[in-house]
């Protein structure tokens, strides 16, 4: 899942997303922040940064609640990601694996 802070700290995102786009409820306690990406998706746009946290704890089942965004979830090993997972969650996926804690995409 992602999303855009709204003049929250972080974590707070985190929390507040994860409980608007899967109905998870994650404590900010339980959620470490594990790789952040830099990117730009295209000449002439804004950088971005990713913030990329592990919950190693929630209570709740994923369900879609944003359908027109999301059709489904499923668990993946790594290492057997379909192709169409985003450029970015790849990129921080690869770089969590790597032990890498930043990389740049698009620059």
């Amino acid at each position: 899942m992602a999303g855009h802070c709204e003049r929250e700290e972080a974590i707070s995102c985190l929390v507040r997303e994860a409980k608007e786009e899967a109905g998870l409820i994650i404590e900010p306690s339980a959620a470490e922040l594990v790789h952040l990406v830099h990117l730009v998706d295209s000449p002439g746009a804004r950088p971005r940064i990713q913030l990329v946290f592990q919950a190693h704890s929630w209570s709740g089942a994923p369900e879609i609640r944003e359908p027109e965004r999301c059709v489904e979830w499923r668990w993946w090993r790594p290492q057997d990601l379909p192709a169409e997972v985003v450029p970015y969650t790849r990129q921080a996926i690869d770089g969590i694996l790597g032990g890498r804690p930043y990389s740049a995409m698009g620059w």
